[in-house]
């Protein structure tokens, strides 16, 4: 079991924490270590950020909860079971503060936000000391890099989009500092532009402190590298409607022309077969996964797991809960029926169709794709797309190499700037179905969110946009306002 740091948790967090596996974050064997004593020699540093990762993970984080909730906001899944817990409300777009979603989100999100800050705090007053500037800056680097991904997650539920009024809008409490007792529960909202800053100068730093490689593919998956941070940025400058910047950072590492291999670092690429991402997790195309295993507290927990909201066959994985829309996305007619990415999709004997990307049975050990190659072309699609008011060349390749990967027979074709980001967001749609990353589109957009089944639209002047602020969050701090 990876290492905790014995703390008392403020904000009402509730024991989210789970464990990485030691093969996957290289952890050793350990008891629960008190703060005062966790920096006191390498292997305990290691283990320290290894908890970080695993915060991280938490079923109601990046274990599950919130990559379905991206999903099931937007228009291409039907709720099958009306239950509340598992995200009845989130789906018909009226959550309260008080409710399963909205509650654990946040919970786990300010979880992990905590240990990276506990772990930064550390390693300042004691780590380095012990391991050396370059490797401490490299760990430091891991938790900003965690903690960046979290506030930006974050942002995504509830606080305006950064382009409805380029981030002066209430963003969430922008807490650096680990928080170890109790005292410190009050900090008011900061804008949505000062959280996307503090965002940036996370990602900005650990590019410039990560490796560039672990050697080991399956840490190059596991843990952040410097290309990790870098591909985040381009999904940040996405949501900021920076598009220069997504071509700056992006250009860092995808080439000019095909084939779009990364040019230093990890060299990421696209599978030839995108069925192979979600059955050998460890392939240059994962750029950063969550590792899951039947070990005890090693896996979402109940309720939480990706198959369990996405998946049906039969008597085995699943419990069904949410079923793809047959108006939605895989309804369009330029996804056609050749497309390898149709094989991604389960239809049970009664005739619903099911994500089949997470498919191993309960404990439910699928690892979470928290970023693709693929989107990184996507992202650099896209910034591309809307910063040439013609057809851009390289744009069109980038989407038609995500395309043709899995449906070689079609060839996308532009006419006019706004037909290629059409198409651009139609590749999105289909190649990250089911990766948690619709509603970030829906939301940097301002579009209005599609009714479907019996849920009606959400425009974005609508009550219920955005979530509301978690009900424990409102309760300890004082100095907090609610949405």
């Amino acid at each position: 079991m990876t290492y905790k740091i014995k703390i008392a948790l403020v904000l009402g967090l509730c024991a989210f924490f789970s464990s990485c596996k030691r093969e996957y974050l290289n952890a050793v064997p350990q008891t629960t270590i008190s703060n005062v004593t966790a920096f006191d020699s390498p292997s305990r540093i290691l283990n320290s950020i290894n908890g970080v990762y695993s915060a991280f993970k938490a079923g109601g984080f990046y274990g599950g909860r919130a990559v379905v909730a991206g999903d099931i906001r937007g228009e291409d899944f039907l709720n099958e079971t009306s239950n509340l817990v598992t995200g009845s409300d989130v789906w018909n777009l009226n959550p309260q503060g008080s409710t399963s979603f909205v509650e654990n989100v946040w919970r786990a999100g300010y979880y992990a936000i905590n240990n990276a800050n506990i772990f930064i705090d550390g390693m300042n007053a004691k780590g380095t000391s012990v391991v050396g500037q370059t490797l401490a800056n490299n760990y430091i680097a891991e938790a900003r890099l965690v903690r960046a991904i979290s506030y930006y997650t974050l942002l995504q539920f509830y606080a305006r989009p950064y382009t409805d009024g380029n981030g002066s809008k209430p963003g969430i409490p922008l807490r650096l500092t680990g928080i170890t007792g109790s005292g410190s529960t009050n900090l008011a909202r900061a804008t949505v532009g000062e959280v996307y800053n503090q965002i940036i100068a996370d990602l900005d730093f650990a590019e410039a402190n990560l490796p560039l490689t672990y050697n080991n593919a399956t840490l190059n998956v596991t843990r952040a590298h410097r290309n990790t941070a870098i591909a985040f940025k381009t999904r940040v400058y996405l949501s900021m409607a920076n598009y220069a910047k997504v071509i700056t950072e992006a250009n860092k590492i995808v080439p000019q022309t095909a084939p779009f291999v990364a040019t230093s670092g990890v060299p990421h690429a696209l599978q030839a077969n995108i069925a192979n991402v979600f059955t050998n997790y460890t392939t240059n195309e994962s750029i950063l996964s969550m590792p899951m295993s039947s070990s005890a507290g090693d896996n979402p927990g109940t309720q939480n797991q990706l198959g369990y909201y996405f998946y049906q066959n039969g008597s085995t994985p699943g419990s069904a809960e949410f079923s793809l829309n047959p108006n939605g996305i895989i309804a369009d007619p330029l996804w056609t029926a050749t497309d390898a990415r149709k094989s991604l999709i389960f239809t049970n004997a009664g005739g619903k169709k099911f994500i089949a990307k997470y498919k191993t049975p309960s404990p439910y050990t699928d690892w979470v794709p928290v970023m693709r190659w693929s989107e990184v072309l996507l992202n650099l699609a896209e910034a591309l797309a809307r910063t040439n008011t013609s057809v851009d060349a390289r744009a069109l390749t980038l989407v038609n190499a995500v395309r043709q990967r899995s449906d070689p027979t079609t060839i996308l074709v532009a006419t006019t700037q706004q037909q290629l980001i059409d198409i651009i967001l139609r590749e999105r749609r289909i190649e990250l179905l089911g990766e948690g990353l619709r509603n970030n589109d829906l939301m940097r957009l301002l579009q209005t969110i599609p009714a479907k089944g019996s849920a009606p639209a959400k425009a974005p002047t609508d009550q219920g946009y955005i979530w509301p602020i978690a009900a424990s969050e409102l309760s300890l701090n004082n100095l907090m306002t609610d949405n």
